[in-house]
């Protein structure tokens, strides 16, 4: 997430992010950006300083104070470079700390490297979930030594997974996730590329790492990934 009221700036960030590989979302009013964080969850934020109405100090420090969102990494893009401001920013919790004007392929490094000290399923190409290996760079899936074969959107969807063990995604975030805001797709087509999600990954006698709950969504289930891989299978 990008929250930024400068456009051009935000337009710059979105374009070399997305060509990275990362989705973006673009905030840029503080009090907005309160609500965003809480209904979005992103991944990593990228927060301005001087923003309407809330500051990105104030910002960080609410994201801080907050349970849901306080593990998620901030890194702050201002133009206030002096030292104690710096100092501040730190202390008040952002995990980096980059000076306006600034190059893009440092922030890009800088966004690698902070996702790879608090996310590292998501910085590598490889994802790891109990006995599941998932490698992004070959499209292959193993489990318990043996290949998977999944078709893409099934993919996607464990990659979404993965990503965060034990959280639990909507119906409609993993619609926004896997297939894209912009794609108009049944709420139950969710339903169904779980189903076949779980028919791909689970032989008879397995234990299913994926959890429904009730009304709410799907996930990881933490306990599975915790579970030695000779005890995985019932019985």
């Amino acid at each position: 997430m990008v929250i930024e009221d400068e456009e051009s700036l935000c337009a710059l960030l979105e374009y070399n992010l997305t060509r990275e590989g990362y989705k973006v979302s673009l905030v840029s009013d503080g009090d907005e950006a309160l609500y965003a964080i809480e209904d979005e969850k992103p991944d990593l934020i990228l927060l301005d300083w001087m923003l309407p109405h809330v500051s990105g100090i104030e910002i960080c420090r609410q994201i801080r104070a907050r349970s849901e969102v306080k593990d998620t990494p901030v890194i702050m893009l201002t133009a206030r470079g002096e030292e104690d401001d710096r100092i501040r920013g730190l202390e008040t919790g952002a995990d980096d700390y980059l000076t306006k004007p600034f190059s893009m392929t440092e922030l890009l490094a800088r966004i690698r490297a902070v996702l790879r000290r608090s996310r590292p399923t998501l910085a590598g190409d490889v994802a790891t979930f109990g006995d599941i290996i998932l490698d992004r760079q070959a499209h292959r899936v193993r489990r318990a030594e043996r290949d998977l074969h999944l078709g893409p959107t099934e993919f996607k969807l464990l990659d979404v997974l993965m990503q965060r063990p034990g959280r639990v995604f909507s119906r409609e975030q993993l619609l926004d996730l896997v297939w894209g805001r912009d794609v108009y797709v049944e709420i139950r087509t969710v339903d169904v590329h779980v189903g076949r999600l779980r028919k791909a990954i689970n032989r008879r006698g397995d234990r299913d790492p994926i959890r429904t709950v009730r009304s709410a969504g799907y996930a990881l289930d933490e306990t599975y990934a915790a579970t030695p891989a000779r005890q995985a299978a019932r019985g």
